[in-house]
């Protein structure tokens, strides 16, 4: 072997020099790295590192229960599931739309149209796919689970109205958020998908009822899905709400729309009933009829149920209540003879000779009651509902000072009531013709003003305000739904809106016109079907006429032609506690209203006492008890009753 030369030992040398160089320079390098991983970025890997096994899922809040004023559940949650995408856990979306739409039975394309809607967000966010899917639906997707990663069953609160239709116009129904709700204020930070409220309390209230989303981290399998949940980050808080309603008194109200419809009409009456608290404007009892169930919009109503929805001619998706605009008929006398009164034209002896009309104008304006009322003063005016009496009063006062009234009383203005989609009536007067049609206002147009036919129009909703104030004394106040909420902690007061107005009326006034209105109920007035021995009922009956009695001569006999029904009401005479209106689409006569009333006080006083609520019998199935009712009817008046 030769001896190694000087050359080659300094080469040799060298090459483990640079050997040592490099090694050293990658192990310096291994060292940053792991500093750099290890340390540096120590949170960001370890996150990646947890999101290989662990996921956070958000907890939707349960939507708050809505119970009555005595704690009785209205509208509940119900425990359901549904079928979701997380789009980042899928390799494959359109052949998983597939098999989901072949596996659950569902429309394919509709699958599609969800996801591209929801393209633009998050692919970590889940898509709901199916709501409240079927326990078949749900056993047919996790049987090819294997096939469908990202696809889950999430449990969800679904809405649950225990009465089905009962105060459906009230409570309204919920859905999926609008792109076009998405774009307004209020609803910043929902998330398309999302259920909310597009209708009555569950609108209004929207934002208090939705609580606040909580979230969870669980640790999930290679294949994304769910093993076990690791904690809850946030727990998620729903709110109740307390509403002012009585459910006792409303299912009164609604059994009496259907029971005496049948009695006086073979069918049930459609129209809206609003019962308030005259000392505070709570809401005690909401009606709107036809109606519809709620129940069915909860897990998102078919195209050929709200096809049928939309296209009934009794129309049950309005509200009545709230949206529905008629002649008041002689209910609006109250406004006029207290306008008379508090404008010191009249005193309440103030007495006018009716023979059965009146000659204003050039015009003869009859009277309901062809022989005439003879000399009567505003008390018995009232009760007897005399048009020739305020035929004279709406003469003196000139529609200006009568609008003046109704304004103040809450005709032909929004009341302000906490729900969506309220109408404003109107109240004629010299500057709205001016405006609205640039002609000048003739007096003997005042006459027809002063019973409530000719421009009047109005909402149930507002009569009730009406008689809210005449009843007090003169304080409108706002009617409202809510009470109290609830948000895990007990239940708090919600604050009452403010009073619209409180002017106070002249003693002498209220005494006058709450004599009036005992007198229809307790004398010899058109109201005495609401007559309740030891009671005090007072109230004023009202027919608004739907065509003219041409017209009506004409089609005898047809249903959808006959005038409409008032009764407006306040119990006891003395410190009212409850004041309201019924109003009967096509009853033809507002006394039967007064029969539908005087359940539903009943219902209240048997409650108060701790008594046997009062139940109606069920009416005969023969058109003997109807063909009786129509003989023993008084013959259809021009003023309305």
């Amino acid at each position: 072997m030769q001896p190694m030369m000087p050359d080659d030992r300094r080469s040799l040398t060298l090459r483990l020099s640079v050997l040592q160089y490099c090694l050293a320079a990658v192990f310096g390098a291994l060292a940053v790295a792991f500093w750099v991983f290890q340390v540096a970025n120590h949170e960001k890997f370890r996150d990646m590192a947890d999101n290989n096994y662990m996921q956070r899922v958000p907890l939707p809040a349960p939507r708050g229960v809505l119970v009555d004023r005595n704690g009785t559940v209205l509208v509940n949650n119900q425990s359901t599931n549904n079928i979701v995408m997380v789009r980042e856990q899928t390799k494959d979306v359109e052949r998983t739309l597939q098999i989901v739409a072949q596996a659950a039975g569902v429309d394919e394309a509709q699958l599609n149209d969800e996801v591209r809607r929801r393209r633009r967000e998050p692919s970590y966010r889940p898509i709901v796919l199916i709501e409240n899917a079927t326990l078949a639906q749900i056993a047919a997707v996790s049987a090819r689970k294997l096939e469908l990663p990202g696809i889950q069953k999430q449990p969800a609160p679904s809405r649950e109205y225990m009465a089905s239709d009962m105060a459906a116009h009230l409570f309204g129904y919920v859905g999926e958020v609008r792109d076009t709700q998405l774009q307004r204020p209020e609803y910043a930070g929902v998330e398309a998908g999302t259920i909310v409220g597009q209708a009555g309390i569950e609108q209004a209230y929207n934002k208090l009822l939705m609580g606040e989303d909580g979230a969870k981290s669980v640790i999930v399998n290679v294949r994304g899905q769910e093993i076990r949940t690791f904690r809850t980050d946030k727990p998620a808080v729903g709110t109740s709400l307390q509403l002012t309603i009585d459910a006792d008194l409303q299912k009164a109200a609604e059994d009496g729309f259907r029971h005496f419809g049948l009695v006086h009409s073979q069918k049930p009456y459609n129209g809206a009933a609003v019962v308030l608290d005259p000392r505070n404007g709570e809401v005690m009892t909401f009606v709107s009829l036809p109606a519809f169930d709620p129940n069915k919009f909860a897990g998102g109503i078919d195209r050929a149920t709200w096809g049928s929805l939309m296209t009934d001619k009794a129309k049950p998706l309005q509200n009545r209540a709230l949206q529905g605009t008629y002649s008041p008929g002689s209910t609006f006398k109250l406004v006029v003879a207290t306008a008379a009164l508090e404008e010191g034209l009249v005193t309440p002896d103030f007495r006018v000779n009716c023979p059965g009309g009146a000659n204003f104008y050039g015009r003869w304006f009859q009277c309901h009651l062809k022989g005439g009322h003879g000399s009567v003063d505003m008390r018995h005016a009232i009760e007897q509902s005399c048009n020739v009496y305020f035929y004279t009063l709406g003469n003196i006062l000139g529609v200006d000072r009568i609008h003046k009234w109704a304004s103040k009383l809450g005709l032909g203005e929004i009341t302000g009531i906490d729900l969506p989609g309220e109408n404003r009536g109107l109240v004629p007067s010299t500057e709205w013709k001016q405006r609205e049609k640039k002609e000048r206002w003739y007096p003997g147009e005042t006459i027809s003003v002063a019973i409530g036919q000719g421009q009047v129009n109005v909402t149930p909703v507002s009569v009730a305000a009406m008689m809210m104030t005449i009843a007090n004394g003169g304080t409108r106040y706002t009617p409202h739904v809510l009470k109290a909420i609830d948000k895990g902690k007990g239940w708090e007061p919600y604050p009452a809106p403010a009073p619209q107005d409180t002017a106070r009326m002249k003693a002498s006034t209220i005494a006058a016109v709450h004599d009036g209105l005992w007198l229809a109920v307790n004398g010899a007035g058109t109201a005495g079907r609401a007559r309740i021995v030891g009671r005090d009922v007072s109230g004023k009956t009202g027919t608004a006429q739907v065509i003219s009695l041409t017209g009506a001569q004409r089609m005898r006999g047809k249903q959808e032609v006959r005038d409409h029904g008032w009764f407006v009401f306040l119990v006891p005479k003395e410190n009212p506690e409850l004041a309201g209106v019924i109003f009967a689409e096509h009853a033809q006569h507002g006394y039967y209203g007064a029969s539908i009333a005087k359940h539903i006080i009943e219902t209240y006083y048997a409650k108060k006492e701790g008594k046997p609520l009062p139940q109606l019998t069920p009416p005969p199935a023969t058109n003997a008890v109807v063909a009786t009712a129509a003989a023993a009817a008084p013959p259809r008046a021009g003023g309305g009753q």
